[in-house]
């Protein structure tokens, strides 16, 4: 891995957030769209076959790294708190589905140390109010598989949409909540 393209990359998204925090829109849109890049290899590498999987957890991501940007300090680099978020949001994946399966273990997932910044009733807020301006179907379909942890399968029964119905639902349900973020900044 090449550390100058790296840190300047980190020096560059960074600029870009700075920039985001101060209002500028134009600049945060741009740098959800660098942090977008990164975390497809991030999630990609983690998940070898499994790229809906992988392209889900990019937009859960992001939707963190907006709720949260408030967060990031600006005298350390960015990189370790994006990838930290992004990590958090892979643990929460993999306990899910270790849920469901019933065969997976935690034990050598390094999680790291507890996120004392993250304000969950914060996040919460932004999520349902960002969820209550989506259409109906994707609103529900991501509530079931995203907040309520069950499977597509489950929400499929529940809703009565097909499987592929609520897969489609949840991906364009999650890619008009980053478009509102964006818009939102």
């Amino acid at each position: 891995m090449n550390t100058d393209a790296s840190s300047a990359d980190d020096a560059g998204l960074r600029a870009l957030l700075l920039k985001g925090l101060a209002g500028d829109a134009a600049a945060h849109r741009n740098f959800l769209m660098g942090a977008a890049t990164l975390l497809r290899a991030y999630f990609r590498n983690r998940l070898r076959g499994s790229p809906e999987d992988a392209e889900d957890l990019v937009q859960e991501t992001l939707v963190a790294l907006h709720t949260r940007r408030d967060s990031y300090d600006p005298n350390f680099p960015l990189s370790p708190w994006l990838y930290a978020i992004a990590r958090y949001r892979l643990i929460d994946f993999l306990r899910r589905r270790g849920r469901r399966k019933g065969d997976f273990s935690l034990d050598e997932v390094d999680i790291g140390e507890p996120d004392p910044e993250f304000a969950a009733s914060d996040a919460k807020r932004d999520v349902t109010a960002l969820l209550a301006k989506l259409p109906e179907k994707q609103r529900r379909a991501i509530s079931l598989v995203k907040l309520e942890e069950k499977s597509v399968k489950e929400a499929a029964e529940a809703t009565g949409y097909s499987e592929s119905d609520i897969k489609i639902s949840v991906h364009r349900g999650l890619k008009a909540l980053m478009k509102l973020m964006a818009d939102a900044t």
